[in-house]
């Protein structure tokens, strides 16, 4: 009997090590690690590194829409507006616009977190948007607005949004950095970037260009 027993043991010990190799299964170590073989966790930095420069970037240029074209849209008919220039993640999500323009900055307002720039863009009739300066950039409008970042190709909702915060925080250092925001007023900006339409008449543009002249 006792000789039965240890032979039950080995080979159940045998199977749970066998079961340890199988591909897809997590085998721990002492420490912690996790052997070869196991799925590296989501890395949105990495992510986003990947299509900024090559994908993100040149879709902005791309499409972007002349800005007073949208708003007048939008004013119109904010539904036909989404329609023809923009991009939602579902019924019911704001829809997020690709713009750019040209203007002169008439105000900089460095107390909100935000940090908006008022830019006025001529025209018959004068329009005067808001560009996302920071420190805070928040929101989704980049992600949503590009078209090719979807939902069902991340695990979760987590991951989703960790990529629209890794885009903002690109925007941060690698546009807002470069430009002297406070000393902005009474320069013109020529500028492309996203926005949702998250309040009738509201436009605040996360940019991912901005240049001042």
């Amino acid at each position: 009997m006792k000789i039965r027993l240890a032979l039950a043991g080995l080979l159940l010990m045998g199977s749970l090590t066998a079961c340890s190799r199988v591909p897809g299964v997590y085998a721990y170590e002492k420490d912690g690690t996790v052997r070869a073989g196991a799925a590296a966790p989501f890395d949105p930095r990495t992510y986003v590194d990947g299509i900024w420069a090559s994908k993100v970037l040149p879709t902005v240029q791309q499409n972007a829409v002349d800005v007073t074209t949208v708003a007048a849209a939008i004013e119109k008919d904010p539904a036909a507006a989404g329609r023809q220039y923009g991009k939602r993640t579902g019924t019911g999500s704001p829809f997020a616009y690709l713009v750019k323009g040209t203007g002169t900055v008439t105000e900089v307002d460095t107390d909100a977190p935000t940090g908006p720039l008022t830019v006025e863009i001529p025209g018959a009739k004068p329009l005067k948007i808001s560009i996302a300066t920071g420190p805070v950039i928040a929101g989704t409008a980049i992600r949503d607005g590009v078209g090719f970042i979807k939902f069902g190709d991340f695990t979760n909702q987590i991951d989703y949004q960790n990529v629209a915060n890794q885009l903002n925080n690109r925007v941060k250092t690698d546009v807002i950095a470069k430009v002297p925001v406070k000393d902005l007023k009474g320069k013109k900006v020529t500028f492309a970037g996203a926005f949702s339409a998250l309040a009738p008449g509201s436009i605040l543009v996360v940019p991912t260009d901005l240049t001042a002249s």
